[in-house]
C-alpha cells in the first residue's frame, strides 16, 4: 500500500476494510489489505505520509493484533508481517511532531539504510543495464550500446530523482533516436559544475543546448520543406516571428534551393 497515495479516510478504509454502511457509497462490506495479509507480508511505502490518527490505529494493530473496520463493532484479529519504507528521515519527524515517536520504535525492528544513487555510483552502469534489458524489448529492440562518454557523464551527475530518473532516463534513451536528445531532459541546474572530461565528453549542459538546437533545427527544416521554402508561411506554422525565423536561418547559413544554397547541411551542425 501507497501510504501517500490516497487521503487519510481511504487510507483507512483500504487499509482496515468497512462495513455495510460505514460511509457514502459503501453498499457492502469489504475486508482491508491487513486481513487480506494475515498469515502473510503487508508492505506500507512511504510511510512517513500517514496522517497521525491513522499511524495510532497502526500502532494499535502493531501492538494487539487486531483492529475493527470503519463502521464496524468488532474487532478483527490478524497476524501479518509488516514491512514500512520511507524517504523521509523519521527521527527528525518525530523530534517535530510529524511522526509518532512509539509507532517509530515499534517499527524501527530491523532496518535498512538504502543510500542515494549519487552515494553509490558504482551501481549506476549495472542499474542503466538493468534498466535496458528491461525495457529494450518494450521500445527499442535494435537501440545501440550507450557511447562511454555518456556513462562519464552518468557518474558525475547527482541524480536528485534517484533510481526512478535514471530509469525514466533509460527509457528516454531508448525512445528517442539522439543520446543527446535524451540527456537533454536532465535538470541542466545540476549539471553547471561538470566540466569536459579529458576524452572531449561535453557537459550535460553542453548537451542539452545541442540536442535542442539540433532539434530546432530539424523541424524548421522540415517546416521549410513542407512550404517549399515560403518563410513567412513556415514562420507562421511554427507560432514565432517571422523576423526571428530569418535571424535564424542567417546564423546557421541555412538556404533554400532559390538562394543557391544546400539546405540539407543542418542538423549536423
Amino acid at each position: 500500500m501507497n501510504c501517500a497515495a490516497l487521503p487519510g479516510e481511504l487510507l483507512e478504509s483500504e487499509l482496515f476494510g468497512h462495513e455495510r454502511g460505514a460511509f457514502t457509497g459503501a453498499l457492502r462490506e469489504k475486508p482491508g489489505q491487513f486481513e487480506l495479509a494475515h498469515k502473510g507480508t503487508i508492505f506500507l511505502d512511504e510511510i512517513g505520509e500517514m496522517s497521525c490518527p491513522l499511524q495510532a490505529k497502526l500502532l494499535q494493530v502493531l501492538q494487539d493484533g487486531e483492529f475493527i473496520r470503519l463502521g464496524g463493532t468488532r474487532p478483527v484479529r490478524v497476524d501479518a508481517r509488516v514491512l514500512a519504507s520511507t524517504n523521509k528521515r523519521l527521527e527528525a519527524a518525530v523530534r517535530e511532531g510529524e511522526f509518532r515517536e512509539d509507532l517509530f520504535y515499534r517499527l524501527n525492528v530491523i532496518k535498512f539504510d538504502i543510500p542515494p544513487l549519487r552515494e553509490r555510483r558504482e551501481d549506476i552502469p549495472v542499474l542503466f543495464n538493468h534498466f535496458v534489458d528491461k525495457y529494450q524489448g518494450q521500445y527499442n529492440p535494435n537501440a545501440l550500446p550507450l557511447p562511454p562518454a555518456y556513462l562519464q557523464v552518468f557518474q558525475r551527475y547527482p541524480w536528485p530523482g534517484n533510481v526512478r530518473e535514471l530509469e525514466n532516463l533509460v527509457k528516454r534513451f531508448l525512445i528517442l533516436p539522439d543520446p543527446e536528445l535524451a540527456l537533454a531532459g536532465l535538470d541542466e541546474a545540476d549539471t553547471t559544475s561538470f566540466p569536459v572530461n579529458q576524452e572531449g565528453a561535453r557537459s550535460l549542459r553542453e548537451v542539452a543546448a545541442l540536442a535542442a538546437e539540433r532539434a530546432e533545427k530539424e523541424l524548421i527544416l522540415r517546416t521549410l520543406k513542407e512550404t517549399n521554402w515560403n518563410r513567412r508561411q513556415a514562420a507562421r506554422k511554427l507560432n514565432v516571428c517571422y523576423k526571428a525565423l530569418l535571424n535564424k536561418l542567417h546564423r546557421w547559413q541555412m538556404r533554400g534551393p532559390s538562394d543557391g544554397g544546400a539546405n540539407s547541411a543542418v542538423a549536423g551542425s
